[in-house]
């Protein structure tokens, strides 16, 4: 690990320390300086930007900005053999969330927040920003012409960093989603009728809400199913009688003495197990149907177009007779970086929620196993990976984008799900906030180590 930490070398010869950390602080403070002028401008004081504002602008983000950089930059890059060289990608994004949960089971341990934010606790240490915070991080990295990455610096780390947006959309509607299932306490004060507000106001048109509920995702709660706001799993794996079971489906039709007979044995004998069909039906409510989102099917269609090369030949090239269309795709892009820090700006003016039941002493926790202690382990992954030959040779951004999916706070999308789920959305709010707040300081010291391990 020792060739990994060597001094910087350029033209001129050994670069000081004091000139690596200038170079790994300048990118951070440009998003720095425009997530201020978001804040600035979002201020409730001053309110040139309103709270309506920032949240078509987080839908612009989404719905095309987004799209746009995705399709550009990945569909000019992607090929089969690139794909064959980028797969520890998406597989670092899995690690990151496993080792995350390991680390959110360690701060409950040690920190013990309240029994119903245990899993809130464990998904929000697990759980990072690998979208929007690191497409920012690299194009303003590479925003100079002597940035430390080269000549093709902001293609390749926009096309590294949309390689792996499927996996975090399908781990949020598949491991978050269920992580943020409301707890049965809390059902059962819902249930005998002491309705909460927060899971009754979901008007979209309440600008009320935090912004963090669309920063990111805007209309997930448009996305709700019949068991958003319900402990379906626990109901489901526990078989608790004292809640309503009307909105559940039957799981036990076996029950039902009358109707044994008319089975014969063969077939009763290839039944589905209980706990099979339990498994099955919380399949079935999950909603990986919603995993085809504007960004989702940018990377889907950059893929599919990267891989034909008659296709390819119609969008990207000097001869392209389509370049207008990529080009002009490309200008949208560019608007991408800005507008999503003016949205954090605006998040962040809102402040903490100082109703937040998680306490101090487990948001310490979860900052520092997120913020400090993930980004010490990541660099122990990605240096085993690649002396294990799993990473693309000689590309320093490769490595980059790798480690900064352990470095990231948690991702914003986290304020969504909660609020589609109608649990911890307080608590979100505070966390993100401070999660960002000190990310600043981590981020700096990290990006200066990461220049050192991976030029």
């Amino acid at each position: 690990m020792a060739d990994y930490f060597s001094v910087l070398v350029d033209r001129n010869g050994v670069r000081s320390s004091s000139e690596d950390l200038l170079t790994a602080i300048m990118p951070l403070m440009k998003l720095l300086s425009l997530t201020a002028i978001g804040l600035l401008l979002s201020h409730p004081k001053i309110q040139m930007i309103p709270r309506e504002t920032l949240r078509l602008l987080s839908k612009l983000v989404f719905a095309l900005f987004l799209p746009c950089l995705i399709f550009t930059y990945l569909g000019e890059s992607i090929t089969l053999e690139n794909i064959a060289k980028w797969w520890f990608i998406p597989v670092n994004v899995l690690i990151s969330t496993g080792i995350g949960c390991l680390l959110g089971f360690l701060v409950v341990i040690l920190c013990r927040p309240p029994p119903p934010l245990v899993r809130f606790t464990i998904i929000s240490t697990a759980f990072g920003n690998t979208g929007n915070l690191p497409l920012a991080i690299v194009s303003s990295v590479c925003h100079t012409a002597d940035n430390p990455f080269g000549k093709h610096c902001h293609s390749r780390g926009v096309s590294y960093v949309s390689f792996c947006q499927w996996v975090s959309v399908i781990l949020a509607y598949t491991l978050v989603y269920h992580m943020m299932e409301p707890p049965l306490e809390f059902y059962e004060i819902v249930e005998e009728g002491t309705e909460i507000e927060e899971l009754v106001e979901t008007n979209d048109n309440d600008v009320s809400k935090p912004l963090l509920m669309e920063a990111e995702w805007p209309g997930i709660e448009e996305k709700e199913t019949e068991h958003c706001k319900a402990p379906f799993i626990a109901r489901i794996f526990n078989s608790i009688s004292n809640v309503s079971q009307s909105s559940f489906p039957d799981l036990d039709h076996s029950r039902d003495s009358s109707s044994t007979p008319t089975y014969p044995e063969s077939i009763r004998c290839l039944a589905e197990p209980r706990v099979v069909r339990k498994i099955r039906i919380v399949a079935e409510q999950t909603p990986i149907q919603h995993i085809l989102q504007p960004p989702t099917i940018a990377s889907l269609l950059a893929i599919i177009v990267g891989l034909v090369p008659q296709i390819k030949a119609f969008f990207f090239g000097a001869d392209a007779p389509l370049l207008f269309i990529s080009n002009s795709l490309e200008i949208f892009a560019g608007a991408m970086v800005p507008f999503v820090m003016l949205i954090l700006g605006g998040m962040l003016a809102e402040g903490p929620n100082e109703s937040s039941t998680l306490g101090l002493r487990t948001t310490i926790g979860i900052c520092i196993a997120r913020l400090l202690v993930l980004p010490v382990l990541g660099i122990g992954i990605v240096v085993a990976a690649d002396k294990l030959n799993f990473l693309v040779h000689g590309d320093p951004m490769y490595k980059f984008v790798l480690l900064l999916q352990y470095t990231t706070p948690t991702a914003i999308l986290l304020g969504a799900l909660a609020s589609l789920r109608g649990y911890a959305v307080r608590e979100a709010s505070a966390l993100l906030f401070w999660e960002h707040v000190f990310a600043l300081l981590s981020l700096s010291l990290y990006i200066f180590v990461y220049f050192k391990a991976v030029i």
